[in-house]
C-alpha cells in the first residue's frame, strides 16, 4: 500500500511539474524589460536627411495629406495598393522615408518578454503608427537575436543556422546567418532592427527560396507577411490573405516572385498564418484568419512607420 501511495505521489508531482513547465513556456507572461526608444546614430541620421533634401522634425507629426489609400507629409510617403496574385488578395504599402528613424518596431504592452501579446492593431494604436504589420513573433521562441530600435534584447542563438533580416542605420537591408554573425558584429554594422523568422525571399534581386520551400509552422495555404527593400529608405510592407474562400494564400516562392516583379532587391518573410495583419491609419486593411475565423491573433511585436 505504501509503495502504491508513493507511486501515485510521484506521478502527481511529475504531472504537476509538466503542466507548470508547459504553462510557463507557452502561457504565463514574463516581462524582461521596458522597450527602449529608437536611437539612430546622429551622423547617419544627418546624412540621410541631407541626402533626401528634407529638414526632419521629430518633435511632432508633420502636417499630412491623408486619403483612404495614402499618407503624405514632408518625411513619410505611404501609398496603398491591392493585387490579385494566384487567387490571393495581396496588400502592398509602398513606403518612402526621408530618414530611417521613421521605420520602427514596438513590443506588445511596450515590454520585452515571453507570452506578452496584443493584437497588431492594439500595438499600433499605442504608438500612433501610420502603417503597421506584425513582426517576427519573437516571444514564441527562446532563441534568436532580438534587436529592436537599436537595443539588443536577446543574444542567445543556440548556434542555429537561421537567416535573419538586419535593418542598418543607413536604411539598407542585409541578410545574415545567426551562426556566422556575432552580437558584436551586429553592433559594428550599426544595426537598428533584427528579425529572426525567415527565410530570406530575395537577395540582391534574386529569388532565394525554392519552389517547394516552406517554414515549419505553415499549413497548406498560407497568409503571409513580408518586408522588402527597393533601395534604402524605399520599402514595401506586404500582407497576403489566405485560408478563406476569397483568398487562397501564397507559397514562399510565389511571394518572392511577386516581390521581385515589384522591383524589390531584398525581401524577408515575417511571421505569417493567423498573425498576418496590416493596419493603416488606424484601420485594419486585410482579413486576418485565426482559429478558422476572421479576427486578429495577438502577437508579441510589430514593424511600423510613424513618429
Amino acid at each position: 500500500m505504501k509503495r502504491k501511495f508513493l507511486h501515485i505521489r510521484d506521478t502527481v508531482i511529475i504531472l504537476a511539474f509538466t503542466i507548470y513547465a508547459l504553462l510557463d513556456f507557452f502561457v504565463i507572461p514574463k516581462t524582461y524589460g521596458t522597450a527602449q526608444a529608437q536611437t539612430v546614430p546622429e551622423a547617419a541620421a544627418s546624412a540621410l536627411t541631407a541626402e533626401a533634401g528634407a529638414e526632419t522634425d521629430t518633435t511632432e507629426t508633420a502636417e499630412a495629406e491623408i486619403t483612404g489609400t495614402s499618407y503624405q507629409d514632408e518625411n513619410i510617403s505611404v501609398i496603398m495598393k491591392t493585387y490579385q496574385v494566384n487567387d490571393t488578395i495581396v496588400y502592398v504599402a509602398d513606403v518612402q522615408l526621408s530618414s530611417i528613424e521613421y521605420l520602427k518596431t514596438a513590443f506588445a504592452e511596450n515590454v520585452y518578454g515571453r507570452n506578452v501579446t496584443e493584437t497588431t492593431s492594439k500595438i499600433a494604436e499605442g504608438v500612433n503608427a501610420i502603417l503597421a504589420i506584425n513582426g517576427d513573433y519573437y516571444g514564441a521562441r527562446d532563441s534568436g537575436y532580438v534587436l529592436r530600435n537599436g537595443t539588443l534584447y536577446r543574444t542567445n542563438t543556440s548556434g542555429r543556422s537561421q537567416e535573419d533580416l538586419v535593418i542598418l542605420s543607413d536604411g539598407s537591408f542585409e541578410i545574415i546567418n545567426e551562426s556566422e554573425t556575432s552580437a558584436e558584429e551586429l553592433s559594428e554594422l550599426d544595426a537598428l532592427q533584427v528579425f529572426a523568422f525567415g527565410p530570406a525571399l530575395l537577395t540582391d534581386g534574386e529569388i532565394s527560396v525554392t519552389i517547394s520551400e516552406e517554414v515549419s509552422q505553415a499549413k497548406s495555404s498560407n497568409p503571409r507577411t513580408a518586408i522588402a527593400e527597393i533601395e534604402p529608405l524605399h520599402y514595401l510592407f506586404v500582407v497576403a490573405d489566405g485560408r478563406t474562400d476569397e483568398s487562397e494564400g501564397l507559397t514562399l516562392y510565389e511571394l518572392a516572385d511577386f516581390l521581385q516583379h515589384l522591383g524589390a532587391d531584398t525581401a524577408y518573410n515575417l511571421d505569417g498564418g493567423g498573425s498576418s495583419t496590416m493596419v493603416f491609419n488606424g484601420n485594419l486593411i486585410n482579413n486576418p484568419t485565426s482559429t478558422g475565423k476572421i479576427k486578429e491573433r495577438s502577437v508579441s511585436d510589430i514593424v511600423y512607420i510613424g513618429y
